[in-house]
């Protein structure tokens, strides 16, 4: 799709830019709902453990029923190694808050030294888990936690036939945890890294287990652990001390850099003060208050599909960024006002103008994926019904109207920096959010929530609305 011309476009050379920052980096932000969905399913679908593993695992002493969610002892128990250990299929996912399993005790056995846990992939088969290093486990026998030692320790209450015991990861604590029949028992350091994998054990004669990856409802309240869990990050973060008045200097920022006029003078009356921060760096007006009035007309402009005003306005005021007629903002002005023909059902129209205005522009790399697909609607029936439909919508107009803006920004001589041309003081503190977030994950050797911002804003309309 379009977007993913982003790292292309802006290492291109297109000629003339025009301006002193390339707007086309601008590229994510015109990013279609499809593309936006299927990042986030992308993250979702990591796989996920679904059985027990039949051909890892120790089968001397133990017996994987058919459906593969079952496991009976089979051994006579004579010393330490007949153990009847088996693995899931996959490892714990990663790419998430928390991964959690289960197990129900079916039959205690001779004597009850069933266990759950996590081992890793090199785990010997024939050991409990937690026996050995690399690997974690909650023993039913006598309630001991055994972390990789051949000593165990006091940790939780002991466990037999009918009770359902679960283990899980806590990404966002980073720490291992269990639960016995709904409760939580208790959580500790998760010392251990690279691929961990789901498992079980039975260890003396009549021991069988059942174990549940999510098919059935789990017996302990894992939504709302992960909820609990979530909050009390939040909470951490609520707890640290910022620049008074910060959120109101960031949405006036934010305001004024895309010139909402109308919206930016209603916030500065319904707060009724002088703007913080409006005396920024020794200027008595912030940078972004230049041209704000031009900027919101030409705005306007594109937002209602008028691009021929848009040309006549920019030629008016500020002709330097028109100048070249192979820059990328004559390119993206030219490419709207040959959607905005396939929008009227001029198709005659828009293919006079694109033999015009944007055959020229077939030659630069750059220009090549939102060209192709512009001109690709002219196939289509119902263009607004089709895969590349979302060109159609406003979002693309207020993707045009954003390079425009940061054009404008541009030809400011008191802009110091030219990235504040192409983002907000919002957008920037958001895209430090997004790298944070990933280094905090690399740190925790790639596990944890993988933060993706369209997912975090779907999933707060979600929460308002229930």
């Amino acid at each position: 799709m379009v977007a993913n011309q982003e790292a292309e476009a802006a290492s291109a050379a297109a000629p003339g830019a025009g301006t002193t920052v390339d707007p086309m980096r601008l590229a994510s932000r015109w990013r279609s709902p499809e593309e936006w969905e299927f990042a986030a399913a992308e993250l979702d679908a990591e796989p996920l453990p679904s059985e027990l593993n039949t051909v890892n695992s120790s089968g001397l002493f133990a017996v994987v029923s058919t459906d593969k969610l079952s496991v009976k002892y089979l051994g006579s128990h004579h010393h330490g190694h007949d153990v009847g250990v088996v693995q899931a299929d996959r490892p714990a996912p990663t790419r998430r808050a928390v991964y959690y399993f289960e197990m129900g005790v079916k039959n205690a056995g001779y004597k009850g030294q069933t266990s759950i846990g996590f081992s890793s992939g090199s785990f010997k088969m024939r050991r409990q888990p937690g026996w050995e290093s690399n690997s974690c486990g909650y023993h039913g026998d006598d309630g001991y936690l055994y972390r990789g030692q051949g000593k165990g320790e006091p940790f939780g209450p002991k466990f037999t036939s009918g009770d359902t015991i679960g283990a899980g990861i806590n990404y966002l604590s980073q720490e291992f945890f269990f639960t016995k029949n709904g409760s939580l028992v208790g959580a500790f350091p998760k010392d251990i890294k690279g691929p961990l994998y789901p498992t079980v054990a039975v260890h003396s004669q009549g021991e069988e287990l059942t174990v549940n990856f999510g098919k059935e409802p789990f017996c302990f309240d894992i939504e709302g652990y992960i909820l609990e869990e979530k909050m009390r990050q939040q909470s951490m973060a609520d707890k640290l001390k910022l620049e008074e008045n910060i959120s109101h200097v960031i949405v006036r920022s934010y305001l004024l850099h895309y010139g909402y006029q109308d919206t930016l003078n209603s916030f500065d009356m319904a707060n009724a003060t002088d703007p913080p921060g409006s005396r920024q760096n020794g200027h008595r007006e912030p940078p972004e208050m230049y041209g704000l009035s031009h900027r919101k007309l030409l705005r306007q402009l594109i937002m209602s599909g008028d691009i021929d005003s848009t040309f006549k306005r920019l030629e008016e005021w500020y002709p330097q960024v028109i100048k070249d007629e192979k820059s990328v903002i004559c390119f993206l002005l030219h490419s709207q006002r040959f959607i905005e023909y396939i929008r009227a059902e001029q198709l005659e129209d828009a293919v006079k103008y694109a033999r015009a205005n944007l055959a020229s522009f077939l030659t630069y790399k750059a220009f090549e994926g939102l060209l192709k697909e512009s001109v690709a609607l002219l196939a289509y029936e119902k263009p607004a019904e089709s895969c590349i439909g979302y060109l159609l919508d406003s979002p693309q107009r207020g993707f045009v109207a954003d390079a425009v803006n940061a054009a404008v920004l541009s030809t400011n001589p008191a802009m110091k920096d030219p990235e504040s041309c192409l983002y907000s003081c919002l957008e920037r503190l958001l895209r430090q959010l997004t790298v944070c977030s990933f280094e905090r994950r690399a740190f925790n050797n790639d596990q944890g929530d993988a933060f993706l911002l369209h997912k975090e804003v779907r999933n707060c309309e979600r929460s308002r609305r229930s």
